[in-house]
């Protein structure tokens, strides 16, 4: 049997090579994984041939949900960026702080926080907020490689902030864990290491420019746009979510999507300047149609995956390694599965690693949160590198890659020790997740 699944693995491995060395995108590349190990399977009998065609469409809707929130929250940051929100609250930073370098940096980080927390997507945060947050931190008298360094610890740490993590959102999936009790084992390690990132990437000052000379140099502000016309769609959501959690049996259960739906409205409704809704839905739809086609792809090789035995294989080699050496890897393994799998190492990796973990009497809650912010380094490494590379674009820094890298070795260092430390001590911070719920 472990012969039979064994050659089901290399197939797929096979497959996914194939692919990567013809230059096709992750997505295909898992596609064609999923296929090659589906027909792999029928060559045994798992699944019959009539069934694979079910399997893989029927996975692409495992995450179906989780399509819809990146979706909603997605289009409800875009409305928001598109109004002038961004570049007024940017601006209105640089003009009270600009004196107060600690306080700048610090509200600059929760800038860029906001749409990957929202949406799950650190890319999300660089294409909507990067460029002027980019502007900003360069009149601050950053270097061009520490700004982009900067844009993608924080981006990073943005998708593993709460409410929307999506390791988080696949693994509960998979091992039916409610996804709940993340906000403080996801947030605080997040704001913690974020500030301490900003602080030692943002301290060093390497040109001086007056406060006229950096407003004249920022894009100009919309004149009608002010702080509760930007306050007020952010407020709007955060309250449905709250309510929801305070009264649960007297609210209605709206969900994320519409929860991030009804917030939109309300930005399109207050917004200063006409915002043509349709056209804007149509591009971001269009801009987050690699991040779709991840997540329904994923589901279909989850699903393969489990029908082949090849989930079943990988949980057995995990429980079947020594502890101390699991430990250890996870600090290569994590990052390398994400620059190659993207989210789908979370339902190869994550799922029977936490079944694991949970069984010797870890606490599933705290260890998702500690894998959750050690995979997004992995968005930095090839062949995705994604966020890595929007930063890089962002920034306008012409340096080279390996240079860039270098410079995030002390943050990378701290978020990947504070991850596996949370893993392994899961248990005695349990008390994060009761001070959440």
């Amino acid at each position: 049997m472990q012969l039979q699944i064994g050659i089901i693995l290399l197939m797929m491995m096979l497959a996914y090579a194939l692919a990567s060395w013809r230059k096709f995108s992750v997505e295909i590349c898992m596609l064609a994984s999923a296929v090659a190990g589906g027909i792999a399977g029928v060559l045994f009998k798992t699944p019959h041939f009539p069934e694979l065609a079910r399997h893989l469409v029927e996975g692409t809707f495992t995450y179906f949900d989780v399509m819809l929130v990146f979706t909603t929250a997605t289009i409800f940051i875009s409305i928001v960026s598109e109004s002038g929100g961004v570049n007024f609250v940017v601006r209105g930073i640089i003009k009270v702080f600009y004196t107060k370098r600690i306080l700048a940096l610090l509200l600059l980080m929760i800038i860029i926080l906001i749409p990957g927390a929202l949406t799950g997507a650190g890319s999300v945060s660089i294409l909507t907020v990067g460029a002027p947050i980019a502007l900003a931190l360069s009149h601050l008298g950053i270097s061009k490689k520490r700004v982009a360094a900067i844009l993608f610890i924080i981006a990073a740490l943005s998708a593993v902030a709460p409410p929307v993590n999506i390791w988080a959102m696949i693994i509960s999936a998979g091992t039916a864990i409610p996804y709940v009790g993340f906000e403080l084992p996801l947030g605080v390690p997040v704001l913690i290491m974020g500030t301490i990132s900003m602080l030692v990437l943002g301290w060093k000052r390497e040109t001086n420019l007056e406060l006229n000379q950096v407003l004249n140099k920022m894009p100009p502000v919309e004149p009608k746009m002010n702080w509760w016309r930007v306050l007020l769609p952010f407020l709007i959501f955060f309250g449905l979510v709250i309510i929801s959690r305070l009264l649960p049996f007297s609210v209605p259960i709206l969900g994320l999507p519409l929860e991030f739906t009804l917030a939109a409205t309300v930005a399109f409704l207050v917004s200063p300047q006409k915002i043509h809704i349709l056209l804007l839905s149509k591009n971001t739809v269009k801009l987050l149609l690699p991040l779709l086609a991840t997540m329904a792809i994923v589901g279909s090789l989850q699903q393969i995956m489990t029908v082949t035995g090849v989930r079943g294989l990988i949980s057995y080699a995990v429980i079947s390694m020594p502890l101390v050496l699991l430990y250890l890897l996870l600090i290569f393994i994590l990052p390398i599965s994400e620059g190659v799998l993207t989210y789908g190492a979370a339902a190869i990796i994550g799922i029977p690693l936490v079944w694991f973990l949970d069984s010797i009497g870890s606490h599933a809650t705290v260890v998702i949160a500690g894998l959750s912010l050690i995979w997004p380094l992995g968005d930095a490494l090839p062949p995705t590198a994604l966020i890595g590379r929007l930063s890089i674009m962002m920034s306008d820094y012409k340096g080279s890659y390996r240079d860039f890298l270098k410079i995030t070795w002390l943050p990378w260092i701290l978020i990947t020790a504070v991850g596996l430390l949370m893993i392994i001590f899961s248990a005695k911070l349990s008390f994060l997740v009761r001070w959440s719920m």
